[in-house]
């Protein structure tokens, strides 16, 4: 098990083999332009609920949601700032903007990969943290069950590349102790339809 330490500005790689790549930049966004961008997003966005199936049973997700295509003319302004920044950071061309908003500390995503059919093959998923500080738990699959706990802090950019969809679970565990809402925006490449 790996805990990552946040206090450094360079780039973390914390798993780089032939299983996957995936790396932190603790501090891609500085702490001004996080606030604003959470607190215009967190009031401007149309956030919506939903259920879905699990454990068999129909549940309410905890958490709000919201998406939009890059070429959407209605991207919200800061959305379109962010896309153009992580896409000439990393220099992949996203087409896509997925938004999670974790309201409190009982708000979570449970263990996941994001579906390789809505992904372009080879291409990564950027996630970049606003507002309070949230863990995300990236677990191997197989063994060695490789676990990884981090602190993902307002800035923060996680990028994960294509490979680690098929090799890793990532998700953002309940909390005990209260939290502060927290966005996450997903920046990924989506095939054509």
């Amino acid at each position: 098990m790996t805990q990552l330490n946040l206090f450094d500005d360079a780039r973390q790689s914390l798993i780089d083999d032939a299983s996957a790549r995936i790396v932190l930049m603790p501090r891609w966004l500085d702490r001004a332009t996080s606030a604003q961008w959470f607190t215009r997003l967190h009031a401007d966005i149309s956030w919506r609920g939903g259920r879905r199936l699990m454990y068999e049973r129909e549940v309410d997700v905890p958490r709000l949601r919201a998406n939009s295509a890059a070429t959407d003319p209605a991207l919200h302004p800061v959305l379109r700032l962010a896309i153009d920044r992580v896409a000439e950071a990393i220099e992949v061309p996203f087409n896509s903007v997925g938004l999670n908003l974790y309201r409190n500390q009982f708000d979570s995503v449970a263990p996941h990969n994001d579906k390789l059919t809505d992904l372009v093959r080879g291409l990564p998923i950027a996630l970049l943290s606003l507002g309070a500080t949230r863990c995300m738990t990236i677990r191997a699959k197989r063994p060695p069950r490789r676990v990884v706990h981090l602190e993902l802090a307002a800035g923060s950019l996680l990028i994960m590349d294509w490979s680690s969809q098929l090799n890793y679970d990532h998700g953002i565990p309940k909390q005990r102790e209260p939290v502060g809402a927290r966005i996450s925006i997903a920046f990924r490449v989506r095939p054509p339809t």
